[in-house]
């Protein structure tokens, strides 16, 4: 077989890449020396600015596979029959932590997939829970500050954490499921997947539905204590990617099985609470697990960095038949995730192979920009409309209408019924069992504890006898007995 030949990056051939070009044996580097210079150049710019959120992250290729009908509810064609199958891509991520941090920590997971529909890419951004801390977008940037490394110790700071909190009463469901037994995965495939927001579907006849999203892991729900993954950190801080990696490569490939909860737009009005509180669970007696189909992991990225790092997801990413809800968090999200995009990896973003449509072609009048390697043929015009039979709107909308009314302005979130920040919160602890019960508790004393300002505690220590008398009760005391020591 031919010797392959060693290049630079315009293609010429490299003669050394042992030594680097001086003047004379044992004299200074020459300036000429292209091929050193280049790759010292590009050696410097092999990183790209990390995710602000979710930037510890793993990834794999599968497949959904429809199981169910439901095309009464959705016109989507990625799930128009049974034993349709439609090649994906799922990221998985820890949430605060920078790139470097470990696997094994007490933090949301990050569930991201991506679709390649024959209608292009449908991207589905969620988490391994069904809720989240917030339900307006205008306090994510602060939310994240809170939880990220404080400017001057350059560490996570339990004040800041447990004082947005404090002054967050909504996230108090969240912060019950953080601290729990679920809190700390043991693997990415041994946990569930959420949507987490609410979003609507569209069936043939333009009748419009409210859905949530659940992935219910086939290998079962397996979770770490804070014990065992201390433990785990030591030894392999990059244990989940590991697991991932591994299993696929053994052939072991990890699934789920899609269910989605289904409300009829018309009942979204005069539901109890408001359905597009990201905050809030859909009890499954009001809406009923219904099955949709499977999600299968069965190949591995070939590059870490092209596949994973370069991944792009954004919730405005919709096909025909899917599309938003008033879920206010989502909204704010339609912007936020492609803009970020666009900062990281250019504009051009989409065209990544990773990120470019799979079983459809993109065919649109955007031009240039950093990276551009989509160009058309040198007739195409790059306006529209235009004479050049170039790509035109199909006048299909992707969804039903919204129905809007109201004066402009800054507004809380609509008040439903029974809406409440604090009752789905003691709802998840009453769930539990008493070891359960004790596991969590400690759990929130361990951080809460450390805090150093005794409102900040005392607001917290309100916010679970809200939720449950006897969850305020314990957590007081846990709090009270580790300040003592």
């Amino acid at each position: 077989m031919a010797k392959r030949v060693l290049t630079t990056e315009s293609g010429a051939p490299v003669a050394d890449n042992q030594n680097s070009a001086t003047a004379g044996v044992g004299g200074p580097i020459l300036l000429q020396d292209q091929h050193l210079l280049e790759k010292l150049a590009r050696f410097n710019r092999e990183r790209i600015p990390e995710r602000v959120v979710h930037a510890r992250g793993s990834g794999a290729y599968g497949y959904f596979e429809v199981t169910d009908d439901v095309t009464g509810f959705t016109r989507a064609d990625f799930l128009s029959a049974v034993g349709k199958r439609t090649e994906t891509f799922l990221r998985f991520s820890t949430v605060a932590d920078s790139l470097g941090g470990a696997d094994a920590v007490r933090d949301p997971r990050g569930f991201a997939l991506k679709f390649y529909t024959e209608e292009g890419n449908y991207d589905l951004v969620g988490n391994n829970t069904p809720v989240f801390f917030i339900k307006d977008p205008i306090k994510f940037p602060d939310f994240i500050h809170s939880q990220k490394r404080d400017p001057f110790t350059g560490k996570q700071e339990p004040d800041n954490v447990w004082d947005f909190w404090a002054h967050a009463p909504e996230a108090t469901h969240q912060v019950t499921w953080l601290m729990g037994d679920r809190g700390i995965p043991a693997s990415y495939r041994h946990m569930n997947g959420y949507g987490s927001h609410t979003y609507q579907w569209t069936n043939a006849e333009g009748e419009a539905f409210f859905v949530k999203y659940h992935f219910k892991t086939n290998q079962g729900v397996r979770s770490l204590s804070a014990e065992q993954a201390a433990e785990l950190v030591g030894k392999d801080a990059n244990s989940h990617q590991t697991d991932l990696l591994q299993a696929i490569e053994r052939g072991i490939n990890p699934s789920w099985t899609l269910h989605v909860q289904v409300m009829p737009a018309a009942e979204a009005a005069d539901y109890r609470f408001n359905p597009f509180d990201l905050t809030k669970v859909w009890p499954h007696a009001d809406y009923p697990l219904q099955r949709v189909g499977r999600l299968v992991l069965d190949r591995n990225p070939d590059n870490v960095f092209a596949e994973v790092e370069q991944a792009a997801f954004s919730p405005n990413n919709f096909v025909p038949g899917i599309g938003p809800s008033p879920d206010k968090m989502l909204q704010g999200r339609l912007f936020a995730y492609a803009d970020a995009h666009r900062y990281r990896l250019g504009v051009n973003h989409t065209q990544l192979p990773v990120n470019a449509p799979r079983a459809t072609q993109a065919d649109n009048y955007g031009r240039d920009g950093l990276h551009a390697t989509r160009y058309g043929s040198r007739h195409d015009k790059n306006y529209e409309p235009n004479s050049y039979a170039g790509p035109a709107q199909t006048d299909a909308a992707l969804g039903a209408p919204l129905a809007v009314h109201g004066w402009t302005g800054t507004y809380g979130t609509a008040a439903h019924v029974k809406d409440d920040d604090f009752f789905q919160a003691g709802e998840l602890y009453r769930l539990m069992s008493e070891d359960e019960k004790g596991r969590l508790v400690a759990n929130i004393a361990g951080g809460l504890s450390q805090v150093t300002r005794d409102d900040v505690i005392e607001k917290n220590l309100a916010h679970f006898r809200a939720a449950d008398a006897d969850y305020g009760k314990r957590v007081e005391e846990a709090v009270r007995a580790l300040r003592e020591d």
